[in-house]
């Protein structure tokens, strides 16, 4: 990860610095003329790596270049989603085809059309195709236009598109497309609602970590083809209802339980929700991230920004893998910053011990603002057991001459002076 991202990661300070969010024109080109990566892509401090753009195409195109290097067959994707973030239910839900056999980001296309930062992207992956799936190199998801098709056949790829009447028909859709391809019909699901954004997203990186789909109801009704879907587990799924009951109704969480038992993870508002989902864990299925110990990865989006939650979604696939929060623009919400503070990383004698914690931000500073940047980072800092600072490194019975600061850390990780810290 350090490789990758040396040439475009800056400190937080230098941060200041920029002005503007890369364009999607903004790409450098090899040899060949496939594009290469994004120009000032990445921002870093030493807890954080921002995706330093808020157009939804452009940070999909980050994302894929994160994850999938695509130096040789070992790190390209088998097969790339195409999908529409304007039609948000569709492309949530095709979040599910993320992960093997498919093992590929989702990168963003028009209705009508598909944005040159895209082109360029399928360009320099060179998807390998999906040996389980004819070799399929782009599954297209929702309603797009036949030229958008023509145009992906027209780069040389192998292409299946996966169409619903409906956001529970395109739901029910890709999960019958997992299951025929994959050959297994997970017995978990996560149902969300259809009307509610806010309150189904941190669904997304969940299906993109496990092969267990996301299926959509209304507050007060369920669509015929989600009790389609849920019938065929044979009356035992796990349902697990994401949202309050003022997005889904009780009376539809007891209709769910006819085909299986119904679990509802919800918070009372969006920031909370996510953190909900962010810390549960069924002990019995091992549904859920369980995240309520130090030592973990995180996806933090603006929650005004849902379409970059939807390009962010591979994060929860690859490398370290990240549960999705959901923030403000200029801070964490107090929900958030309480679940942040009680997982922040403590050592006894040394901060070398670990555990670390880290953050993928999405988006430019006008989704999430370099002040938001710094409070997400220094409350990711591990810090001393004993409250007493790095110069100290934890150790009890130092002299003075000991508890010195070290040279060039000074100030770097003492956390007294944020507030509500608590030492």
């Amino acid at each position: 990860m350090i490789k990758l991202m040396k040439a475009g990661i800056i400190s937080v300070a230098a941060a200041l610095a920029i002005t503007g969010c890369t364009s999607s024109n903004d790409t450098e080109q090899s040899e060949s003329g496939a594009a290469a990566t994004v120009e000032g892509s990445w921002i870093g401090s030493k807890n954080t790596t921002r995706i330093n753009t808020s157009d939804p195409a452009t940070a999909a195109v980050i994302v894929s270049q994160s994850l999938w290097m695509a130096t040789s067959d070992d790190n390209r994707p088998g097969g790339v989603i195409l999908a529409n973030p304007d039609d948000w239910q569709s492309t949530l839900a095709s979040a599910d085809l993320i992960h093997h056999p498919n093992n590929g980001p989702v990168l963003f296309v028009n209705k009508d059309g598909i944005p040159e930062v895209t082109l360029n992207e399928l360009k320099r992956l060179k998807p390998t195709g999906v040996d389980m799936n004819d070799g399929i190199q782009a599954i297209l998801v929702g309603d797009l236009d036949e030229k958008v098709e023509v145009e992906i056949k027209g780069l040389g790829l192998k292409t299946d598109h996966i169409k619903g009447d409906n956001p529970a028909a395109a739901a029910q859709a890709i999960d019958a497309y997992y299951t025929k391809v994959a050959k297994e019909n997970p017995a978990s699901v996560i149902v969300g609602s259809m009307e509610s954004e806010a309150y189904t997203l941190p669904a997304v990186n969940w299906i993109a970590h496990m092969p267990e789909p996301l299926l959509y109801v209304k507050k007060d009704e369920i669509p015929v083809e989600t009790v389609e879907a849920l019938k065929t587990r044979g009356g035992k799924a796990n349902i697990y209802i994401l949202g309050p009951e003022s997005v889904i109704s009780v009376n539809v969480e007891e209709q769910l339980g006819q085909y299986g038992k119904a679990v509802r993870i919800a918070g009372k508002d969006p920031y909370e929700n996510a953190v909900a989902f962010a810390q549960y864990k069924d002990p019995v299925t091992g549904f859920g991230w369980g995240i309520t110990t130090p030592g973990h990865n995180f996806s933090f989006v603006s929650e005004d920004t849902h379409a970059l939650a939807l390009a962010a979604a591979p994060f929860s696939h690859l490398g370290k893998h990240a549960p999705l929060l959901l923030t403000e623009e200029d801070q964490m919400p107090e929900s958030l910053r309480n679940y942040v503070m009680s997982i922040q990383p403590k050592y006894k004698m040394s901060p070398t011990e670990g555990p670390y914690n880290h953050a993928w931000i999405t988006g430019g500073r006008d989704a999430i603002s370099i002040a938001a940047q710094g409070e997400i980072d220094s409350m990711l800092e591990i810090v001393s057991e004993s409250g007493t600072g790095h110069g100290s490194h934890g150790g009890g019975g130092s002299t003075d001459a000991e508890t010195e600061p070290v040279p060039g850390e000074e100030g770097g990780h003492d956390m007294s002076d944020m507030p509500g810290m608590n030492h």
